[in-house]
């Protein structure tokens, strides 16, 4: 962690705006707006905006350390305190890695990580580097770590200079490369660390495509040298060891181990300098990758090291160095093979004699800029004997105007290097022919002047004059025989159409206007009707489920007390007191059912509460126990769904008192994610059969719950056995917007 000094001017401000609250209200208001764009003081706080916000330029004032100031960044710099690091884009006079500074400026949205567009910064004094967390590589090639003091672990691959005088080291960890500038100790041989596990920290830089602001490399800049570590050298040097034939190259071999280098020694038969090389011996042929763009004569006996990969399924030798055997060069000449051999995979990387027909050319540009190369590749089409088409190219400084004169048809022979790209299962999937020089294309063989395709061509254009010339002349005698017809013809019918259309646009609005008309009526009828019918509905439901209800809870307790006052005049308060109770709830409810307000129990309580309530006044002075059992995520569900709910369980259990006979029963309000259910059980005399159909169209209570909860796009469910009891379960799917307001419970209330 980096120390930075208190801030007593912020202490100060945050005092002002406290008192100003005090004094003016109005004040504070507009103090709270200023508040919003004030300064940022934390390089997490840049590094979170948007490019569009960080393009508005806020004001920023961050203490940190520099991590990062390379002499070729003409000023920029990097700087991290204790939230992150960012980029600072300044010019003028740099600070030094280790300088503890306060740098100001702005925002601004950088070519890929928000930065700071520096105006000032002061140096307050130095400390030691943050200490480089290690991250994974994914992360790092993500470009999350950009600006970030980290470390790594990895082979190193190459050692290369750049143009501004740098050693760039190129370090690979799961798959990925990343290229680190190092500051190395003065007896340390660059080319030493090649194949050499190192432990790297430094700051995370990145390359990227400003237009797009995309990422495209990953580089670390390392500010000392003790921060570039050699863990494990190269054990042996592979020059040192014999040399693998090329065809055992990618086949097994018990002592082979990832990151060793490979030595190979061949017959130099391509080269791109800066590029590649191929090399054939007796066995095979190998494709080598370098960077070297030393030209050496083909034929030439040359020995390589470099790095086994696997590119498109073939083996190439990546990452290699070469060097010139004393042998005298050797001409090989290539084996003379077939597009179908070619076809099954033989013959990779060697040097081959192919013949067969020119299908087709292309020339484009080509620049190498590590090896200074400029020219002309030539892309030819050649369909072999068995009619199966490869791809032949060869390059050279500049274009060779006998080589395009060589006429599409002609026989030719090439010789070339074999690429391929394959498959997984080994099958070429491309095939492409590599020729060292212009001079490997032989013509065996111009095509005849006369051959089918311009006789072809010859007859075509002669077919196209004739009918073009029989086409101009038809046309031209009918165009003055037709005018003077077509002329009268469409006037004739312009004025017909016109009289249609005339007689169209009177008919269409006498209609339009009885259309509206008729629907006007139709729809007043419509309306006039549903809304009679359905208020008719709702006020015989609501007296039903409200008025009966209360008058049957009235008389109820009017007979206990009639019974309790022969025996106890005393004793018959109680069921007075609940009815005069019933009494006054009847008329709630009946000024509810006038006024359609909500219901007192659900404005006051939520529906496991309310149902409590509605147990108590209903079997109070009957003897009848009623058990309540609440479970799942207790929460306010919409008023229409508690109220429903509500009037369908207080006719379950009036159905109950007054003809189930029972002596206990079970209420369970079940809270689900997606639905809520209300389930009402007795151990009364159940369902009877014959009683139920006698008794017909009378059941207005049951017909009251099916059409509630019909209303609600529920189910309801009675079921029972006689002598078993009755279960009325009613469940309605519910909002997934409705919002828990109560913690999940699971609570039981026992009412007697």
């Amino acid at each position: 962690m980096i120390p930075l000094p208190f801030d007593r001017s912020l202490t100060g401000a945050v005092v002002a705006s406290l008192l100003s609250l005090l004094v003016s209200p109005s004040a504070f208001a507009a103090e709270l707006a200023e508040t919003t764009v004030s300064t940022l003081t934390t390089a997490a706080e840049v590094r979170s905006l948007s490019v569009e916000a960080a393009s508005a330029h806020h004001p920023v004032t961050i203490r940190g350390v520099v991590t990062a100031a390379e002499p070729d960044w003409g000023g920029k710099y990097v700087v991290q305190d204790n939230t992150a690091g960012l980029f600072v884009q300044h010019v003028g006079r740099q600070p030094a890695i280790g300088d503890v500074i306060e740098v100001k400026g702005t925002t601004g949205p950088g070519w890929f990580v928000p930065v700071i567009q520096s105006t000032e910064w002061k140096k307050l004094g130095t400390s030691p580097l943050p200490p480089a967390k290690q991250v994974s590589i994914e992360r790092l090639m993500a470009g999350v770590e950009a600006s970030q003091r980290i470390e790594i672990t990895g082979l190193v691959r190459s050692v290369t200079y750049v143009p501004s005088q740098k050693t760039m080291v190129e370090v690979s960890l799961g798959g990925y490369r990343v290229r680190v500038f190092p500051k190395l100790h003065g007896n340390l041989n660059p080319r030493s660390l090649i194949a050499a596990k190192v432990r790297v920290r430094g700051t995370a830089a990145t390359s990227f495509n400003a237009a797009r602001r995309q990422l495209t490399a990953v580089n670390l800049m390392v500010p000392t040298a003790d921060d570039f570590v050699v863990l494990e050298p190269e054990l042996h040097s592979p020059w040192e060891q014999p040399a693998v034939p090329l065809a055992d190259v990618s086949r097994f071999r018990p002592n082979a181990t990832l990151g060793d280098r490979v030595h190979v020694k061949g017959t130099l038969t391509f080269q791109r300098p800066g590029l590649d090389l191929f090399i054939q011996d007796q066995s095979g042929g190998l494709h080598v990758e370098t960077v070297s763009t030393g030209t050496l004569p083909l034929g030439r006996k040359i020995e390589a090291v470099g790095f086994l990969e696997f590119v498109n399924y073939q083996p190439v030798l990546k990452d290699a160095v070469f060097n010139e055997l004393p042998e005298p060069p050797e001409t090989i000449h290539g084996e003379r093979v077939s597009v179908a051999e070619l076809r099954e995979g033989l013959h990779g990387a060697e040097l081959i004699v192919l013949r067969g027909t020119l299908m087709a050319r292309s020339v484009r540009p080509v620049l190498r800029e590590n090896s200074g190369f400029v020219g002309t590749r030539t892309v030819c089409t050649l369909r072999g004997e068995d009619d199966q088409s490869i791809i032949v190219e060869y390059e050279e400084p500049r274009e060779n105007p006998s080589h395009q004169a060589i006429p599409i048809g002609s026989e030719i022979e090439v010789t070339g290097v074999a690429y391929y790209e394959t498959s997984d299962t080994g099958k070429p999937k491309s095939i492409n022919l590599l020729l060292p020089t212009p001079d490997h294309l032989r013509v065996l063989k111009t095509p005849s002047w006369f051959t089918a395709e311009r006789l072809f061509i010859g007859f075509a254009a002669v077919c196209v004059l004739l009918a073009g010339s029989a086409v101009w002349l038809l046309t031209v005698a009918k165009k003055n025989a037709m005018l003077g017809i077509l002329v009268s013809e469409r006037e004739k019918a312009q004025k017909e159409l016109q009289e249609a259309h005339d007689q169209l646009e009177v008919r269409v609005k006498e209609r339009t206007e009885q259309l509206k008309l008729e629907m006007t009526v139709r729809k007043s009828a419509e309306v006039e009707f549903r809304a009679v019918l359905t208020e008719r509905t709702r006020l015989a439901r609501e007296l039903h489920d409200t008025l009966e209800q209360a008058l049957t809870g009235i008389a109820l307790q009017l007979d206990t007390a009639s019974k309790l006052f022969q025996r106890n005049p005393a004793d018959a308060s109680q069921p007075l007191e609940l009815a005069r109770g019933f009494l006054h709830q009847s008329q709630i409810e009946l000024r509810r059912s006038i006024w359609d307000l909500r219901s007192r129990e659900l404005e006051q309580f939520d529906l496991s509460e309310a149902l409590a309530i509605a147990s108590r006044q209903i079997s109070g002075g009957t003897g009848i126990a009623i058990e309540l059992d609440t479970t799942g995520q207790r929460r306010r569900l919409p008023e229409i769904v508690e109220e429903n709910l509500l009037r369908i369980a207080q006719e379950a259990m009036t159905n109950v008192v007054k003809h189930a006979g029972a002596s206990r029963v079970m209420v369970r309000l079940i809270y689900a994610e997606k639905s809520v259910s209300v389930e009402i059980k007795d151990n009364g005399g159940g369902l009877n059969a014959e009683k139920m159909a006698t008794q017909g169209d009378r059941h207005f209570g049951l017909l009251g719950m099916s059409e509630r909860a019909k209303r609600l796009n529920g189910r309801l469910d009675v079921s029972g056995t006689p002598g078993e009891g009755t279960s009325v379960r009613v469940i309605i799917p519910l909002d997934e917007l409705a919002t828990p307001t109560v913690a999940p419970v699971s609570a039981r209330v026992e009412i007697v």
